[in-house]
């Protein structure tokens, strides 16, 4: 099956210039030409331009109406389990290709960015990969694992470094071993004749869910868990001693938490940010192999 996207088909016309293709061709930003390709695709597609418009006012009303409801159920109230199982059945019958192909590989690719400052901090600090190989992987609590791992990370980094008296710095020889591009593929993402939902949509549909299902706690760390980029970021930045490369990672301020209501939004820019800063490493690596000892 053909993945071609539209713009990428159509002869371009100097009286009607395509945007996407303008954006596919520019190289400021550092996307593999497959990714970008998938992303333009996904963001230029019908269900993003008729359907978020009416999605997205219709899911933050719902955000108000849970939080409300919310007061009146247990604190520890939760269906984790339940969410998860939901949001794969959602991912497998009604999402896009490109969609579930960028949300699987963010997986991966988060995983990477992770491992990649553990390994380069001065104290070592493990990591637990997440590298789901279809939809239903994802069953196994794997979007809450994801935010847990973020914190616990930035945690133990931290402490390791305290404990030492000693901050991250630039690693005198970089370690690029676990930057690889994951072997997922659009041409194995379902593709039956539902699975037309763009990824913004998709999200904005499912975080409402997201906040229904799981504790308060769980879902405000998830929400601010995105403003965790640009710490990210940053210490990526260091260890590559690269520090220009952080304007393409933004998320706002991590010490001043947002309000959940656009979390759909800020998780697109996150999953962005995430393409983009390990396409980097991914460059950064390639032109170390390619120098000469």
């Amino acid at each position: 099956m053909s993945t071609t996207p539209d713009f990428l088909a159509q002869q371009h016309d100097l009286r009607d210039p395509s945007p996407w293709l303008a954006l596919y061709l520019d190289q400021s930003t550092p996307l593999p030409d497959k990714v970008k390709a998938a992303w333009l695709a996904d963001s230029s597609s019908a269900s993003r331009q008729y359907l978020l418009p009416f999605l997205r006012p219709l899911a933050r009303a719902a955000i108000v109406l849970f939080q409300v409801i919310k007061v009146f159920v247990p604190r520890k109230w939760a269906h984790s389990r339940l969410l998860h199982r939901l949001l794969a059945w959602g991912l497998q019958r009604f999402v896009s290709p490109e969609a579930n192909w960028l949300i699987l590989r963010h997986f991966h690719l988060g995983s990477q960015v992770l491992a990649f400052i553990g390994a380069n901090s001065p104290v070592p600090v493990a990591t637990a990969p997440l590298e789901p190989a279809d939809i239903d992987a994802l069953k196994e609590d794997m979007f809450l694992q994801h935010d847990l791992n973020l914190f616990n990370f930035v945690i133990r980094l931290n402490q390791a470094l305290r404990a030492q008296g000693l901050q991250l710095r630039k690693a005198e020889r970089v370690d690029f071993s676990m930057i690889r591009e994951p072997a997922l593929q659009i041409e194995d993402m379902p593709h039956g004749r539902l699975n037309f939902l763009d990824l913004q949509s998709a999200i904005e549909l499912f975080t409402p869910l997201y906040q229904l299902m799981l504790t308060d706690n769980d879902f405000w760390r998830a929400a601010n868990s995105l403003q965790l980029d640009e710490t990210i970021g940053i210490y990526a930045a260091t260890v590559l001693d690269a520090p220009e490369h952080l304007i393409l990672v933004n998320n706002k301020h991590p010490l001043v938490p947002l309000s959940t209501l656009r979390a759909g939004h800020r998780l697109v820019i996150h999953g962005l940010s995430t393409e983009m800063l390990h396409s980097l490493l991914m460059k950064f690596r390639d032109a170390r192999a390619a120098a000469p000892l």
